[in-house]
């Protein structure tokens, strides 16, 4: 390694090293965060399908032992990760978060046993439930965003966002965890879909590849900052269908029950339950 090798690498550390100490001071240190948020995910995923995702299992007499040790692999994961992400937090606390967290688990199982029914009767090229958890991005980016969701309810801070956008670089699929999502929620083929924080979407919804459910614009502070914390993204009422490439925008827009959206089209209000939104060659209409 010669000289002015040695001077461009010790100007650049110095470099590097000034620009790292003007971000915003945090006590969050760890690396390799990101490796153990995705071993949190495949262990929840063995304990709620543990003969899809789990190891050879010869006996279903042992199905509970082996729940039993993918939920104590994951209790033991994301109790270091919220002491990582909460280092103020005491381990009492961290505990609590861990036992509300797992409690509810049930529950999101059977959330996610709905999603598989919607996605079987809702594409006529599934074979079986198997494919549908094997081979959809719908299920993959939609199971890991009910855990999500779960962790962000309890007010658990970053591993949620960590484990959406996990599932996004997998599937093209971005599904912030706060959004609320009902039953019997389906995204076919699924490449491009967003689906903003605030947005609220009802039961028996499908939607198609790049649809997005995001924010009109943003409302600024005195300093011209977005405000955060506010409604910013539409609803979607029961049994919805939202065909590809629609874009929906708005924390006041509210589509109703029962409607159709057609392809392509750009919506920016409200729309009345049991409508049909369409491209008509030069404007969106709705009849």
């Amino acid at each position: 390694m010669n000289c002015k090798l040695n001077d461009s690498i010790r100007a650049a550390s110095l470099q590097l090293a000034e620009i790292n100490e003007s971000f915003e001071r945090s006590t969050i240190n760890r690396p390799g965060m990101k490796e153990q948020v995705i071993k949190l995910i495949s262990a929840l995923r063995r304990a709620l399908y543990p003969e899809i995702f789990g190891g050879e299992l010869n006996d279903r007499r042992f199905l509970a032992t082996a729940i039993s040790a993918s939920l104590s692999e994951a209790a033991m994961l994301l109790h270091e990760l919220i002491c990582a992400v909460m280092p103020g937090t005491c381990e009492d606390e961290a505990g609590r978060l861990v036992c509300s967290f797992i409690d509810g688990i049930s529950q999101t199982a059977n959330l996610l046993r709905t999603d598989v029914s919607a996605a079987y009767d809702g594409d006529p090229a599934a074979k079986s439930e198997e494919e549908i958890m094997l081979a959809y991005p719908s299920f993959e980016a939609v199971s890991i965003y009910r855990l999500a969701h779960s962790l962000y309810e309890l007010k658990v801070p970053l591993l949620p966002r960590m484990m959406t956008e996990y599932a996004h670089q997998l599937t093209g699929i971005d599904i912030h965890p706060g959004a609320k999502i009902g039953r019997w929620f389906f995204i076919d083929h699924g490449t491009g879909v967003v689906i903003g924080e605030t947005c609220v979407i009802g039961e028996h919804v499908k939607l198609y590849q790049g649809v997005t459910l995001g924010a009109r614009s943003f409302e600024l502070d005195d300093n011209g900052n977005p405000v955060k914390g506010i409604k910013r993204h539409p609803d979607i009422g029961n049994r919805v269908v939202i065909y590809a490439g629609a874009t929906i925008l708005g924390g006041e827009t509210v589509i109703g029950d029962d409607c159709v959206i057609g392809g392509n089209v750009w919506i920016t209000r409200s729309v009345p339950a049991g409508s049909f939104v369409y491209y008509g060659g030069t404007e969106t209409k709705v009849k």
